[in-house]
């Protein structure tokens, strides 16, 4: 069974036991998150879509850390005025174990 989410205005392909990296989630490191924006739930040969959201479906994940991403450079440059400028950027991330897709019935 899979499933599409809407975690922090990004959408994610999951499924049980699957783990991923999100956008920083307010959450401690261990506690479970449930996300209730579910756009598409498929198991078997059912398929539900949401029209925006499927209706009592959820996802439960396990926080497993907060961490930072790779630095990633930026350079800006401007030619013939001396215009140079430097700027490093590490994004904030919280890494999650899809632990369950409860249906709703």
């Amino acid at each position: 069974m899979f499933a599409i989410v809407a975690i922090s205005g990004k959408q994610y392909l999951v499924s049980q036991g699957q783990r991923l990296s999100v956008d920083a989630l307010a959450v401690e490191a261990g506690k479970t998150v449930r996300f209730d924006a579910v756009l598409l739930v498929a198991g078997g040969a059912r398929i539900q879509v949401g029209q925006p959201q499927v209706a009592g479906v959820t996802v439960e994940a396990k926080v497993l850390r907060q961490y930072r991403g790779d630095k990633v450079t930026v350079l800006k440059y401007k030619p013939k005025v001396r215009y140079r400028k430097k700027f490093g950027h590490r994004q904030s991330l919280t890494e999650l174990e899809v632990t369950n897709i409860h249906r709703g019935q």
